[in-house]
């Protein structure tokens, strides 16, 4: 058993990350798509297949008529995707950017969209791949 984190995002179409897309485009970030996910943390999680069909019978959690399940790795963003966490929340929105169809964007085009649209630090602290 290993830490772990589960990226659940929507199949159908992402309103939010449709506006951060179009937005980050007018302020001279060049990304071509943006994906949004809601990520849940595991401390001492089971392998991958245990937890994917621990999620999907949380219908807190998923919903099969909306919803995509992706077991990561490691707890932390994968490349090309920054963790939005609020101080009193335990799970980040992820936001992942892509430069081209499976191209994840460059860490310095990632912190730049942090730092220009995605994260408040009033509120918010960004974690980016190590």
């Amino acid at each position: 058993m290993s830490d772990r984190a589960v990226a659940i995002n929507l199949k159908i179409p992402d309103n939010a990350a449709y506006t951060a897309l179009v937005t980050l485009r007018r302020l001279g970030i060049e990304v071509a798509r943006v994906e949004r996910s809601q990520i849940v943390r595991y401390k001492n999680a089971p392998d991958a297949r245990q937890l994917a069909a621990a999620v999907e019978s949380d219908e807190s959690l998923y919903n099969p008529n909306k919803h995509r399940v992706t077991v990561l790795e490691h707890d932390a963003p994968r490349p090309g995707e920054v963790w939005i966490v609020q101080d009193d929340a335990d799970r980040p929105v992820g936001w992942r950017l892509y430069r081209a169809p499976g191209e994840p964007v460059a860490r310095d085009v990632l912190m730049q969209a942090a730092e220009r649209l995605l994260c408040n630090p009033a509120i918010e602290r960004a974690i980016f791949p190590k």
